[in-house]
């Protein structure tokens, strides 16, 4: 598991099943596996393919997810090795919800997973995110 802000972690299939006591939320982001949820913690799994990219719509869900339950959680987002579509989630969360900027987003996640492999053309998903997100708002 690696802790990419204060409250916010990316992690394998393994942490998803069984996450650490300090863990409130799993997002389960991996499309092969459908783990029994975890006892003791909020759960969901919206699937993404591995190494695909990313749809926008799934994308938006999780990130919608992920903000319903942050601010009263440590979140843990899940896939298989925790270096891809958690990764990728994650950074679309940072970007769509805290308004980081895609280059400060990277570099944080880079520093914090350095093993991390975001998905194909995460970057211009993001941007179709925040243009749902804006017209949604309307």
């Amino acid at each position: 598991m690696h802790q990419i802000t204060d409250t916010l972690f990316v992690g394998n299939i393994y942490e998803a099943e069984k996450p650490p006591a300090h863990i409130g939320a799993v997002l389960l982001v991996a499309q092969e596996f459908t783990p029994d949820p975890p006892a003791g913690v909020i759960y969901e799994r919206i699937p993404f393919k591995e190494f695909g990219e990313a749809d926008p719509a799934s994308l938006k869900l999780a990130i919608e997810w992920i903000a319903r339950h942050h601010q009263d959680n440590r979140v843990l987002v899940c896939c298989r090795a925790g270096m891809g579509r958690s990764v990728s989630v994650v950074m679309a969360y940072l970007c769509c919800v805290h308004n980081m900027a895609y280059p400060d987003v990277l570099q944080l996640i880079m520093t914090r997973r350095p093993a991390a492999c975001p998905l194909p053309n995460i970057q211009a998903t993001i941007k179709q995110v925040l243009q749902l997100c804006q017209a949604s708002q309307s």
